[in-house]
């Protein structure tokens, strides 16, 4: 079996041959905190011979009878609601941070100075000053960083990017994206973290929107300019659910943006979480001189695909490929061909990605995005929001 080696600054004691064992800690247990656990749980079995032995170390939370009985629920040896902690613990070689985005700067930073490779949920930062903060410092340490961009890893959007790649579009002209959700619609929802600049940085714009930049980034190139406008629907909420008092939102309920990339093309991004009947719609189309193509997390396992040589062919029409044989991305390690899969599928091979990069000493990029995608996309949402204030066409600059 083959030798692995770890960047980072704790020293790993194995024999030589053995599988490897790194310490996983993870700050947070809820919708991201479960679906980096259940990566973590299925890996081992799903990829075998495994490259690594996970061993799910010390679990950080609030308040302490949650993160008790997450502890037990997910096979945590520890817990603790100090994130500290987990900075101490020398037995602790990889940090996984899924908190609220207002506890993703000191904890990571902490974290690289302590030498564990670290991966951070999106957004990175609340805003590219604190983005830049947390890239300085793991680049300074040397340790392995990743950010949670979870949709570079869809088999659909693989196949995307390779067909992009072998020229198969020809010269892009056109990107559009929209990200649209409806889970605030209704003026009553309650205040969640999530409508507080101070905790968030943003509203749709970080939550969603900053997928559909990252996309834009990966399967594209990078914007040269942008001109965006927000809004803010519902500017007031009650504190909790039945509750008279009044909390205030101050991170937009909606974004659109006009975006020129360095390559030429032109594209639209919207990003909402005011539509009704819309669960959680996340698409993007490319249109390119030699052909289009197009994307619907709804049907994740699907890529439309028009091409100018099959109409000289007669062919003619767009076709639905069905990204689901083993020679598709991901697609060896799952199901028979056409047994498809799912959403959590994308943070299992994400995951799998930094873990593998950790122990053989890869680079995460370009596949995988790093802290520096991650304060490249803050940058691009700091543009936007200074764009929608000023009314202005704000230049991108790293």
């Amino acid at each position: 079996m083959r030798e692995h080696t770890f960047t980072t600054v704790g020293e790993v004691k194995r024999k030589k041959g053995e599988i490897p064992e790194i310490g996983i800690a993870v700050i947070g247990f809820g919708f991201m905190g479960k679906a980096h656990l259940n990566a973590y749980k299925k890996i081992p079995y799903i990829y075998w011979p495994p490259v690594v032995k996970i061993n799910l170390k010390k679990l950080c939370g609030i308040p302490e009878e949650q993160v008790k009985e997450n502890q037990i629920r997910y096979g945590f040896k520890e817990y603790t609601t100090d994130w500290k902690e987990l900075i101490k613990d020398e037995g602790i070689q990889v940090f996984d941070n899924c908190g609220p985005t207002n506890l993703h700067k000191e904890p990571c930073i902490e974290a690289a100075k302590a030498g564990k490779n670290i991966f951070c949920e999106k957004p990175l930062g609340r805003n590219a000053g604190e983005a830049k903060e947390m890239l300085d410092a793991v680049e300074k340490v040397g340790v392995k960083h990743m950010c949670g961009f979870n949709y570079r890893f869809v088999p659909a959007i693989r196949l995307a990017k390779d067909l992009i790649e072998k020229g198969e579009l020809g010269q892009i002209y056109h990107f559009r994206a929209r990200y649209l959700q409806e889970w605030i619609a209704d003026p009553n929802f309650p205040f969640v973290w999530r409508l507080s600049k101070k905790v968030s940085g943003s509203g749709a714009l970080g939550d969603l929107g900053a997928h559909s930049i990252d996309l834009a980034r990966f399967l594209i190139g990078e914007p040269k300019s942008v001109m965006g406008i927000t809004k803010t629907f519902v500017k007031e909420r009650p504190k909790a659910e039945g509750s008279r008092e009044k909390m205030p939102v101050d991170v937009d309920d909606a974004v659109a943006v006009a975006i020129e990339f360095e390559n030429g093309a032109i594209g639209t991004l919207e990003a909402s979480r005011f539509c009704p009947g819309k669960k959680s719609q996340n698409i993007f189309e490319i249109n390119g001189s030699k052909g289009s193509l197009s994307w619907d997390m709804l049907r994740l396992n699907e890529l439309q695909f028009y091409s100018t040589k099959d109409e000289a062919k007669g062919i003619g029409g767009s076709r639905t490929i069905s990204v689901t044989e083993s020679f598709h991305p991901f697609y060896k390690e799952w199901w028979p061909h056409g047994h498809i899969i799912g959403w959590e599928h994308t943070t299992i091979h994400e995951i799998k990605h930094f873990l593998e990069a950790v122990v053989k000493g890869e680079e995460i990029s370009p596949y995988g995005a790093t802290f520096e995608d991650g304060y490249k996309c803050a940058v691009i949402c700091d543009a936007i929001l200074e764009s929608a204030e000023t009314g202005k066409r704000i230049e991108i600059g790293y």
